[in-house]
This record gives structure tokens, C-alpha cells and sequence, in this order.
């Protein structure tokens, strides 16, 4: 973490108890160092017991992971870095308008087989993830489910969600496995309006599209496929000395 970003994301962390006159012993581990080592976990897909030793012991990290989730810390780390890299590109801090899709992925033999499924479609026996973003690619919900759960049944349970989250959100985007009784649905009860963009025969691959209200823009409808905007983020650093504070 560079200390731009440390600057950015400081000033959100809980203030240990020791530094905020609560009492208790000292914290053994600087956050930027545990940060570091969530990022890195997560990057390189690795398990908490597979920590490089760089980082500190992947206990510590694990319970200070935890601790930060349970109380909603995470998700509002990622809420503001959303905001502000919709604000970098000059939209609004909040969507109007998504893309929904799916994708099912095997499942290990250690997960329980009453959260895998089977997608005929796919051929795949595991768990479905399905994914909300904005037209910039970027996360705004994830819902994960058997792969037997269809692409209709998880929107109508991830679509209201995010409906309740963000106000302003309008129009969602969505292949043809959303096709049916959904569309009608999220209109008369949700007020969005689900547009299903088919793909052509033809039509081979994804193609990128202008960012909306560009003159080159052509209508929304038919650039829904393009709209996903792959975004990728450097690798996390090993940890490494820092003043942090905390």
C-alpha cells in the first residue's frame, strides 16, 4: 500500500482501545501491515494458513479480518473507493444504472452439498456467483448461490437488494437467462427497468464501448454487453516498515 493510499483509508480504521484511552495492551501489529496482508491474500487467492511470512502471523490477520467485517468496516472501505473512482471519471457517487450477469464455478468435495448445485447449462457442479456492477465494471452486489439457482431466481433476490441500497439506480442490463416474467417485475415493483440485450448469432467476443453522453455513444441497449470494464488493481507489496500509527 502506497502512502497515498495509507492516507486515504487511516483516517476510517477503528482507533485501537489502548490509543483511545480504553485501557487493554498495546496492539502487537500496525493496521497498514494487516491491510497489506488482506490484499495480498486476496490477489493471489492464497488460504490464511499459506500467509508469506513477510506479512504478520495469518491469525492476527485472519481476527483482525474479522473483526473489521463483522462490523461492516470492509464493506464501507469499498463503498468509498467506489465513489471515489466514479467521481475520478465524472459520474454521479451513487449508479443509475447496472449490468447484471452470472457465473458458475466447481466446487470443492469439501463444500456441503447443501450450497452446490448442479448448472445444466454450464455442465458445472458447484456454486453460482451472481454480480451487480455499473457500467464502469465495478461492484455493487454479489450474491452467491448453487449453480442450480437460476439466473431469474438470484436477480429477484439480489435486484430488490440493491434496489434498497442505491435510490437512483433505474435501468439494468442482462443477457437473455433473464428472460420472462423478471422484466415485468422489476418494473412494477422495483420501478427498474430491466433491458435483455441478446447476442447475435454472429456475434464473437465483447466489444468496448464509449462512456456514456460521449458523441460517439450509441444507444444503451445495444452496448450493454460492453459495458463491463475490466479493473485491476497492482499487487499489494510485501509488508515493510511504515510509520502508521495504529
Amino acid at each position: 500500500m502506497s502512502d497515498a493510499e495509507w492516507a486515504s483509508v487511516r483516517g476510517l480504521l477503528p482507533v485501537p482501545g489502548w490509543l483511545a484511552g480504553r485501557g487493554g495492551r498495546p496492539e502487537g501489529y500496525c493496521h497498514r501491515q494487516m491491510i497489506d496482508a488482506v490484499r495480498y491474500l486476496v490477489d493471489n487467492g492464497i488460504k490464511w494458513r499459506a500467509m508469506p511470512s513477510d506479512f504478520p502471523p495469518w491469525p492476527r490477520v485472519y481476527a483482525f479480518f474479522a473483526r473489521w467485517r463483522d462490523a461492516g468496516l470492509v464493506a464501507e472501505l469499498h463503498e468509498r473507493l467506489r465513489e471515489a473512482v466514479r467521481r475520478a471519471e465524472g459520474r454521479s457517487p451513487e449508479p443509475s444504472a447496472a449490468v447484471v450477469d452470472s457465473q458458475s464455478v466447481k466446487a470443492d468435495a469439501t463444500v456441503a452439498l447443501a450450497s452446490r448445485g448442479y448448472d445444466a447449462g454450464k455442465k458445472i457442479n458447484g456454486r453460482k456467483r451472481h454480480l451487480l456492477t455499473d457500467t464502469l465494471g465495478l461492484l455493487l452486489a454479489v450474491l452467491v448461490k448453487p449453480a442450480s439457482t437460476t439466473d431469474r431466481d438470484a436477480a429477484g433476490m439480489l435486484l430488490p437488494a440493491a434496489k434498497n441500497h442505491f435510490r437512483r439506480l433505474a435501468r439494468v442490463w442482462a443477457d437473455g437467462g433473464y428472460t420472462g416474467h423478471l422484466t415485468d417485475w422489476t418494473t412494477q415493483h422495483l420501478g427498474v427497468v430491466l433491458d435483455i440485450v441478446r447476442r447475435s448469432d454472429d456475434a464473437q467476443g465483447f466489444r468496448s464501448c464509449p462512456a456514456a453522453g460521449s458523441s460517439k455513444d450509441p444507444s444503451p441497449g445495444s452496448c450493454a454487453a460492453g459495458a463491463w470494464s475490466a479493473t485491476t488493481s497492482d499487487a499489494p507489496s510485501p509488508a515493510k516498515p511504515s510509520s502508521c500509527g495504529r
